[in-house]
C-alpha cells in the first residue's frame, strides 16, 4: 500500500481533480506473486530463491503439513479425534510465514495454523492432543511464548495487540504475528486491535488467510471491499496482498514485513489469497453450499505441486528425493499419532483444576461427584 498526498496543490489545482476539490491522499494495494500455478517463474526471482536448501526446506514442510492434515482427518473419521479444521490447500501460507519468523517472535494462531505450529516446533503429538480435547496439547514444549489455539473467531487480535505492546515496552525486537481467516476481518475485534496497533505503532503483523469462505459464507457476501488488505488503510497501517499458494511469495512478503516492523516501520497487514479445498471442519459438508466443479478448478492452483514443478524443472528435486521424503514424513506422523493414542488420559478432576484458587461450592461439589463416579467406573 502506498500513500500519496498533494497538499501543496491549491483547491481544484490538480489536473484530474473535480472543480473546487483537491486530492488529499491516494492508496494502492499491490499483490506479490513469483510462481505461476504450473511452477514457472513469472519474473526474476529474489536472491533467496538461489538457496536450494531453503527451497527444499519449504517444500518438505508443506508436504509434512499435508501429511499431518490427512492423518488428523483419518483419526477424526474413525472416532479417535475431535472436530478438526483441515488446512488442505493452504500449506504454503503456514510454511512461508513460519519460515520467515524468528524463534523469539510470538505467534497468535486461530484454529487452522497447524503448518505454522509444526514449523515452529509444536509436535505432532501436541497438536493431536489439542484436537483430541486434551488441553495438554497447548502446553508446547517448543515455542513457549506462542499463544494457544484460538477457536472463537478474531478474539485473539486484541491479545495480539497486547502482546505487541509488551514487546515494545520491553524494548525487544520481536514481533507478534496474528493469523486468522477472511471472516475474522468482519469482526470488531479485528478493527479495534488494528486501530490501536496503528495509533501506538506496535510491532504487529496480521496475516489474513483469504480462502474464500467463512464457513459457508463466500467472500463476496462478507465485504464489499475490493481487497481485505485495504482494511488496514483506515487505521493508517500498511497492507498488501500475496498469492497464498506461492510459498516463495509468502516467505518474501512475510520476511520483508517483519524486517520493516523490527526497524520501527509499525504494524502491517498481509492478505494471503488461497482456497479452502476441504470442508470448514470435519463437522461441515461444503458440498451443501459450493459445487465440486469450482473446487476442482482450484486444485490446479494448489501450492505443493506448484513448488515441486518448479524444483523438478530446475533439476533440483528428483523422484528419489520425493520417495525418501514421503517415507520420512510418514514415519514422523505415525510416531506422533502413536504417542497421542497411547498417552494416558487425565483424571476427571483435571477439568476443574486451575479454574479458581478456591473452587466455589457448586463446582467443588461437582468435582467431588465426578471423582466418585470415576472411581466407581474403574472399580
Amino acid at each position: 500500500m502506498s500513500l500519496k498526498t498533494n497538499n501543496s496543490e491549491k483547491a481544484g489545482g490538480g489536473r484530474d481533480d473535480p472543480p473546487g476539490m483537491s486530492r488529499v491522499a491516494h492508496f494502492e494495494i499491490f499483490c506479490r506473486q513469483y510462481l505461476s500455478p504450473s511452477g514457472e517463474a513469472l519474473c526474476e526471482l529474489p536472491e533467496f530463491c538461489q538457496d536450494q536448501k531453503l527451497l527444499h526446506s519449504l517444500y518438505r514442510q508443506m508436504v509434512l503439513t499435508r501429511a499431518f492434515d490427512e492423518k488428523a482427518v483419518s483419526l477424526q473419521r474413525t472416532g479417535r479425534l475431535g472436530t478438526y479444521a483441515s488446512v488442505l490447500g493452504q500449506e504454503a501460507i503456514g510454511t512461508g510465514v513460519a519460515s520467515a519468523m524468528r524463534d523469539d517472535d510470538v505467534l497468535l494462531p486461530s484454529f487452522r495454523e497447524h503448518g505454522v505450529q509444526l514449523r515452529r516446533g509444536v509436535s505432532v503429538e501436541e497438536l493431536l492432543l489439542f484436537w483430541g480435547g486434551d488441553e495438554r496439547g497447548n502446553d508446547f514444549a517448543g515455542p513457549r511464548r506462542d499463544f494457544p489455539n484460538c477457536i472463537p473467531v478474531a478474539t485473539h487480535f486484541p491479545h495480539a495487540a497486547g502482546a505487541a505492546l509488551a514487546l515494545k515496552l520491553r524494548g525487544e525486537s520481536s514481533v507478534a504475528v496474528a493469523i486468522a481467516g477472511d471472516g475474522a476481518t468482519s469482526k470488531g475485534d479485528f478493527y479495534e486491535a488494528l486501530n490501536i496497533a496503528g495509533v501506538w505503532q506496535l510491532p504487529l503483523l496480521i496475516i489474513i488467510v483469504n480462502n474464500g469462505w467463512a464457513i459457508s459464507v463466500p467472500r463476496t457476501a462478507q465485504s464489499h471491499a475490493q481487497t481485505l488488505a485495504q482494511k488496514a488503510i483506515a487505521a493508517g497501517v500498511s497492507g498488501e496482498m500475496v498469492d497464498g499458494n506461492d510459498v516463495l511469495a509468502v516467505f518474501a512478503a512475510t520476511h520483508k514485513s517483519l524486517e520493516d516492523i523490527r526497524s520501527g516501520g509499525g504494524p502491517h497487514v498481509i492478505e494471503a489469497l488461497t482456497y479452502r479445498l476441504g470442508d470448514h471442519t470435519t463437522a461441515d459438508d461444503a458440498r451443501r453450499y459450493r459445487d465440486d466443479e469450482a473446487v476442482s478448478r482450484h486444485w490446479k492452483e494448489e501450492p505443493i505441486a506448484r513448488l515441486r514443478n518448479h524444483l523438478t524443472a530446475n533439476s533440483s528435486w528428483t523422484k528419489k528425493d520425493e520417495q525418501s521424503l514421503i517415507e520420512e514424513v510418514r514415519q514422523k506422523i505415525e510416531a506422533g499419532a502413536e504417542h497421542y493414542l497411547n498417552r494416558a488420559t487425565e483424571p476427571v478432576s483435571a477439568m476443574f483444576d486451575h479454574l479458581f484458587e478456591t473452587l466455589p461450592a457448586p463446582l467443588a461439589s461437582q468435582r467431588d461427584n465426578a471423582i466418585y463416579e470415576e472411581a466407581q467406573s474403574d472399580a
